[in-house]
């Protein structure tokens, strides 16, 4: 059963699904739909929740092992399967099928994927896992969506914003949702009253227009290594938060490889970023690092980043902002570090 994000609630409050898929590239949208279904468990008593990220070498029998034992502290258990590169493998393929031939009772998974390619629809183990699922397809927000999207952000932080105002941001955030959520949030916590004009947005722009995400993966997919690593400088000393990074560049790179292979099976790099809905600002930005990167450099870059993540946890060696650097400099053309960027 397939469900639209903002039918989500409706159909729990129906009834529940013993499966949730969660599918897409926009990660605050994926998010929001992730903390939906987390919330609306606790509250009917699936306190048990076991997180697993599937990486490579995983160990599916760990899920299944869950899935079988009984808890200590609640009857009702919630599973949560995370798989970045959408792809469980043969192993995670049988485990998945085993798991669906008897679905333990008073159980719920969820499972995060990223936006899945057609021929990965088309496999046995998703489609019997579709037919035993709600299926919650994150779409992105286009151009023409973007106003109202931004509009009604406003308004559930309980502000008003001109039409001036949200070109004004929609410009600055040039269709990323979560850089938008959080320059929304600032300006509720930032202004008197209820009303947002343009000028406090452009003056909020201001004073945030310092290192940021977006200028950081601007600089590495353009090409520009010396800036990428001054950034990514000025982040770190800034104790910026880098899970948001990890979430931001992984989006940037899977959308990348899918427009790469697009070129390498020989379509025209001009109509590749027309149909990906690449904004006129960057596609000359995009469009040097597709003339410059290939397929199997930008899925090095990718597999990285789940690197990092594992240094964050503390189960692979290694510091993740250096890490982090080697990728972005790889991303930029540059593929080891060079001295003379301190």
């Amino acid at each position: 059963m397939k469900v639209y994000p903002e039918k989500l609630a409706a159909q729990m409050n129906e009834s529940l699904a013993p499966i949730y898929i969660i599918s897409g590239d926009e990660p605050l949208l994926v998010q929001e739909s992730c903390d939906l279904i987390r919330n609306n468990l606790k509250t009917r008593g699936f306190g048990d929740r076991e997180l697993f990220h599937v990486e490579a070498s995983f160990d599916w029998s760990q899920v299944l092992f869950s899935a079988n034992s009984m808890s200590l502290f609640a009857e009702q258990k919630f599973i949560e399967l995370r798989i970045p590169n959408g792809k469980p493998g043969d192993k995670g393929n049988k485990a998945l099928m085993t798991y669906l031939q008897a679905i333990p009772a008073d159980t719920i998974m969820l499972i995060v994927l990223p936006k899945l390619d057609a021929s990965t629809q088309r496999t046995k183990w998703y489609k019997a896992l579709e037919a035993a699922s709600v299926v919650v397809q994150v779409w992105p927000i286009d151009a023409n969506q973007l106003p109202r999207w931004v509009a009604q952000r406003f308004r559930q932080v309980g502000l008003k914003a001109s039409r001036d105002a949200i070109q004004a941001l929609i410009e600055r955030i040039e269709g990323n949702l979560l850089a938008a959520a959080q320059e929304i949030d600032r300006l509720r916590l930032s202004v008197d009253g209820d009303q947002i004009d343009l000028q406090q947005v452009l003056d909020a722009v201001t004073e945030n227009a310092r290192y940021d995400v977006f200028g950081l993966i601007d600089a590495a997919t353009g090409q520009n290594p010396d800036r990428a690593i001054k950034i990514i400088r000025g982040l770190r000393s800034e104790n910026a938060e880098i899970l948001f990074i990890l979430a931001m560049l992984g989006r940037e790179l899977r959308t990348l490889i899918s427009m790469a292979r697009a070129v390498a099976e020989g379509q025209k790099i001009d109509g590749v970023l027309q149909k990906n809905r690449v904004w006129s600002k960057r596609k000359s930005i995009v469009g040097r690092c597709l003339k410059g990167r290939s397929v199997t450099v930008l899925e090095t870059c990718l597999r990285q980043l789940s690197c990092v993540d594992g240094q964050l946890k503390g189960v692979r060696p290694g510091q993740p902002w250096d890490q982090l650097e080697n990728i972005l400099l790889q991303l930029a053309g540059r593929p080891l570090l060079v001295a003379n960027l301190a």
